[in-house]
């Protein structure tokens, strides 16, 4: 594709009705139906999502043009608004999917317990006939659209599989191959209905309504109805609708949520706003800049729409493989049925026999329990250690992962912020009120005492840890983003940024301001974030010391980043919405390689993307809202289970459920474990299976040892995948 190409390449997800079964078969047809639409460079379509991702150049062909090819194609749309909001439907299928797997359980225990014990053939068949009913209905499901498009795939397979088992005698062998079917069916339909919550999540954090401003009254607007240019109205605590730039007010908004900001941002007239954070202080007056179908929480959404819909390499890989492997086993069992019969006049019964034999032998049963024997176990020994794997690709996932990409608040850090300086001006001709960092404290104590601000939280905590005496204040004023004051002890005390001593107090003689200043420069330049304190003295004001803060770094955090390198990891980068300076400083004290700061979602989503050109495989560790999109980008998406929010827990791949990144070498160390568990395993089980056929085309190899090597090599695998329940 030519760069101008490129630059006219747009992505839509289509939101498309969901089908039971795999649907597979459909599904390609759906991807064929579309590549065949002019200006449409890739489709990829899935039932089970209920999506269609789709690449095209926007000057051919437009999104709405596209939804009518998929309705052409007789597959409903659905729209945004019904995006993870049918969760009684959801739940309804995933139980009912529940019962078939518990009954196809049942029944194949009852028919194995019943021919050991020697018990009843009616109630043998009765067991049987239940697992083959229950086990195979989704299959059959299946294998009827994939005929229904004149194709075949893997399902299909099993389900002939199953009855050729059936038909030499071998009953439960089928039973195990639909048992694991349609767990594998359950699972992946419970996997897909928490990413749909993540997306509601996602939703709910959009306002409904505004405070609009119409002929100098507000007016309560559903914002889908406010336009670019109105203003609207927010309070302290609200969150903001829309985007926008503040017109008139200043406050500080809580951009955690979008931007990962460990800290609230000031905010006042000129600054731009986004739909989704939380205004924290002061009212603020905002003309709208962007509808609210354009919003910043908006795009967040259908980025990780965009993001979950896209398929995985491996994913395709099996994709183009299944349909040819299909054939040839199908191919292969007729030429052992057709040829005999044909060139050597063989007996039917015998030749049909042996056949069917080869069909089991061939069949992929030890193939499927040797990943699920694997994997499955290396998930229970993740839940051992707090580590929640939401699926066993993303333990095959974390096997292959080069390079590791962190967010910093929630994080690396631990997300709240503390006070890490108390420093009284020596020079300070009133020292004698003020002579110890203890009565320092205690004074800026009292004053915030009154405050909401997280930094004034992070003083007063900080004055009762250290059981200091908090005096009474009165007169407390805020100035939104830039400092406070209040009277102490008939004392007049003002606490504030570089910007509150440049402003507020512009008009008064400060005594030790150029002193204060830089070291509040010096203790910037650290990463941290500083305010001086000043007393009042008639028209003058006598700077008292200064305070800093900061966002402490997680106990183990350094020890983790040697972990990783010792595991080959080749590259470990921070992603952050926070200031550089910060960023750079938890970097260097924890050995970070390379640090990207001040990002928006999107823009960590770019990092991640050019991270996976750089390295292939990349594993993305996060908490935050803003961190959804990338952590559904990356190869590995991880979230701390304990801090994380609601859309990052559901979303990520895998969740450190006690917030313990000691874990994060485990999880890439027990996916290497298991790659080469795995590897093992499929040697097994393939080999099991070449031998098997080989023996039965060259000199007719009996059931009972085809029943020994095929039970043989299940036991195997199964007993080596187990050995990962064991792994540290």
């Amino acid at each position: 594709m030519t760069v101008a190409e490129r630059s006219q390449q747009s992505t839509c997800t289509v939101q498309i009705e969901r089908r039971g079964g795999r649907g597979k078969a459909g599904a390609r047809a759906l991807e064929r139906h579309l590549q065949n639409t002019p200006g449409v460079h890739n489709a990829e379509v899935s039932f089970r999502t209920g999506s269609a991702r789709i690449t095209y150049d926007g000057n051919v062909t437009a999104e709405e043009t596209l939804k009518e090819v998929v309705r052409d194609h007789d597959v409903s749309v659905r729209e945004d608004t019904e995006t993870g909001l049918d969760d009684v439907s959801t739940r309804s299928e995933l139980r009912r999917e529940a019962v078939f797997v518990g009954l196809t359980l049942a029944g194949m225990v009852t028919g194995l317990a019943t021919g050991w014990l020697d018990g009843p053939g009616f109630l043998m068949w009765a067991g049987y006939g239940v697992a083959y009913v229950f086990g195979g209905w989704y299959g059959l499901e299946g294998a009827i659209e994939t005929l229904r498009h004149q194709a075949v795939d893997i399902d299909l397979l099993m389900i002939v599989a199953a009855l050729g088992a059936l038909s030499i005698g071998a009953p439960f062998e089928g039973a195990m191959l639909l048992f694991l079917f349609s767990l594998s069916n359950v699972l992946q339909h419970y996997a897909i209905g928490r990413s749909r919550r993540a997306i509601k999540s996602l939703i709910e954090m959009r306002p409904d309504s505004a405070q609009v401003v119409r002929d100098g009254e507000e007016v309560t607007m559903p914002t889908d109805e406010v336009a670019v240019g109105d203003v609207f109205v927010v309070r302290p605590g609200d969150r903001i609708p829309l985007d926008g730039v503040v017109e008139a007010g200043e406050s500080t908004v809580d951009q955690a949520s979008l931007t990962g900001e460990s800290m609230p941002v000031p905010k006042g007239p000129g600054d731009e706003v986004f739909g989704g954070t939380i205004n924290e202080s002061g009212s603020l007056e905002v003309e709208v800049t962007r509808q609210a179908h354009e919003s910043a929480i908006t795009r967040l959404i259908h980025m990780v729409e965009s993001a979950q819909s896209e398929k995985a390499p491996t994913q395709r890989l099996i994709d183009r493989l299944e349909q040819p492997y299909v054939l040839g086993v199908f191919g292969l069992t007729i030429a052992a049925i057709a040829l005999p019969l044909l060139l050597l006049d063989a007996e039917f019964t015998s030749t049909f026999y042996q056949a069917m034999t080869l069909m089991v032998a061939a069949s992929p049963c030890a193939v499927i329990i040797s990943t699920p024997a694997a994997v499955l176990s290396a998930i229970a020994s993740g839940g051992r250690q707090g580590v929640l794997f939401k699926g066993g690709e993303h333990v095959e996932a974390a096997a292959n992962i080069n390079a590791v990409a962190f967010d910093k608040t929630g994080t690396l850090t631990k997300g709240d912020t503390q006070l890490t300086d108390v420093i009284v001006r020596d020079a300070s001709p009133i020292s004698s009120a003020v002579s110890t960092n203890g009565q320092l404290l205690a004074v800026a104590a009292a004053v915030q005492t009154r405050s909401e601000h997280h930094l004034a939280e992070a003083t007063v905590t900080a004055a009762e840890q250290q059981s200091l005496d908090i005096p009474d204040a009165d007169g407390f004023r805020a100035v939104a983003g830039k400092g406070v004051r209040a009277v102490v002890e008939n004392r007049t005390i003002h606490i504030g940024n570089s910007t509150y001593f440049g402003t507020v107090l512009a008009d008064r003689t400060i005594d030790g301001v150029g002193t204060g200043l830089e070291r509040l420069k010096t203790l910037e330049s650290e990463g941290k974030t500083s305010v001086l304190v000043a007393q009042e003295i008639e028209d003058s004001v006598h700077v008292l010391g200064w305070l800093a803060f900061t966002d402490t770094v997680r106990p183990g955090a350094a020890d983790m980043i040697s972990e990783l390198r010792a595991l080959d990891v080749d590259h470990i980068v921070m992603l952050t919405g926070d200031n550089e300076r910060v960023a750079q400083r938890i970097a260097d004290e924890v050995g970070i390689d390379e640090v990207q700061a001040a990002l928006l979602p999107e823009e960590k989503v770019a990092s991640v993307e050019e991270l996976v050109e750089r390295y292939d495989t990349v594993a993305m560790v996060g908490d935050g809202v803003n961190d959804a999109p990338a952590l559904a980008t990356a190869t590995l998406g991880v979230a701390m289970g304990g801090a994380g929010t609601d859309v990052a827990l559901e979303t990520a791949d895998i969740v450190l459920m006690g917030d313990d990144i000691s874990k994060i070498p485990y999880v890439l160390g027990l996916g290497r474990k298991t790659r080469r568990t795995l590897t093992i395993n499929l040697a097994i089980a393939f080999g099991a299976i070449a031998l098997m056929v080989g023996t039965i085309l060259l000199s007719g190899l009996s059931l009972p040892l085809a029943v020994v090597g095929h039970e043989g090599s299940t036991v195997l695998v199964s007993l080596n995948g187990l050995r990962l329940l064991g792994y540290k």
